[in-house]
This record gives C-alpha cells, structure tokens and sequence, in this order.
C-alpha cells in the first residue's frame, strides 16, 4: 500500500532518502567503489530517479562510506563520484539535490547509519522536509533503522540480502529493485 497520494499536486514536505551503494548503483560486495569509473547504475535507477523526482519534493541521497575513514579512497575521488553521478541523474531527466556521506569509521558517529546525523543534517538544509511524510529506500537493516528511527516510511530492496518475512518492525514493503519499486507508485491506485 502506498502511503503518498501523488495525484493533485505535489506536497512539499515530501522527501525521498536514498541509500547509494546496491540502491543507486551496483555495490562492490566486500569492496569499496573508489572512483567513478567503477560507478555503474542499477539497470532502470535513471528513469527511476527521473519518474520519483516528479512525485517527491525533495531527493537526497544518505551513505555512509567508511572507505575514506579506512584510507582505502579519498575525499576527493568520493566527491568526484557524487558530481558525476548527480550530473547523470539530471541528464536523464531526475534530479538529487544533495548527498549525505558519512566517512567515520566508528559505528558511534552520529553520522553513520543506523544514527539519524546525515537525516538531521538534510532537515537543517531542507527545512521543509517532514519526516512521516518521507520515505527511506535501502538495501540494509541500517537503512531501515535509520528511517524508522526519524519515524519515515521504508523500502528495503533485496539487491544485496534477501527478502526479510513481513510484517517487520523496521521494513514497510520490499521490492527487488528501486525500479519495481518506483513503478508501484506509478502503476498502483493511490490512498
């Protein structure tokens, strides 16, 4: 069931969360994408991203990518990445407005995911964001912590784990990809 009713207009504190790796791109299991040429989008994330910036206000994309933390890339090389790939969406026709990376290494950062830091971060910056008017997309159990503990809807994607029994405390709806998840919105009758 979808808790967004898209017809009529847009509402304004409206906002999608974007997880990166195995969301937006093919994540490197095990591994780390340390440049942008390693980048490469989840087949449909681009029409995806175009269709959901016409039904959300707001679009921002949450990481944590402890590689720069570890040294394994750099501050530079991880911005190169976003660059290109907020370039690409826009060139597709989709839009993100801002990305949120969290480097620390320690899991007590406040930043990093499961903690709500880089979700604070976004409602400082985009002061009209509601967070039980939002929604997480992630294909981690801290994804799905994240969201809910800033009381968001969530949409956990089996790219990387399987699909979890629902209901369950932390998961909405589950899809196999941003894609099936985006034509819902699209396809299904709203409420």
């Amino acid at each position: 069931m979808n808790p967004f009713n898209i017809e009529g207009g847009s509402d304004s504190s409206r906002t999608l969360f974007l997880d990166r790796d195995g969301v937006i791109n093919v994540e490197s299991v095990g591994s780390y994408i340390t440049s942008w040429k390693e980048f490469e989008f989840h087949e449909g994330v681009l029409s995806s991203i175009s269709t959901l910036s016409h039904i959300f206000n707001t679009i921002v994309v949450v990481t944590n990518q402890r590689g720069v933390g570890r040294g394994i890339m750099s501050m530079e090389a991880l911005k190169d990445i976003s660059v290109n790939m907020i370039a690409q969406v826009k060139d597709a026709g989709g839009r993100i407005d801002k990305v949120y990376s969290c480097i620390a290494i320690s899991d007590q950062d406040h930043n990093r995911k499961p903690n709500t830091g880089m979700g604070l971060q976004a409602k400082e910056d985009f002061p009209n964001i509601d967070f039980r008017n939002s929604v997480m997309v992630g294909n981690t159990m801290s994804d799905m912590e994240f969201g809910k503990r800033l009381g968001m809807h969530t949409v956990f994607l089996t790219t990387k784990y399987p699909a979890f029994e629902l209901p369950h405390d932390f998961i909405d709806e589950q899809y196999s990809s941003l894609l099936a998840w985006a034509q819902t919105l699209v396809m299904s009758p709203m409420v």
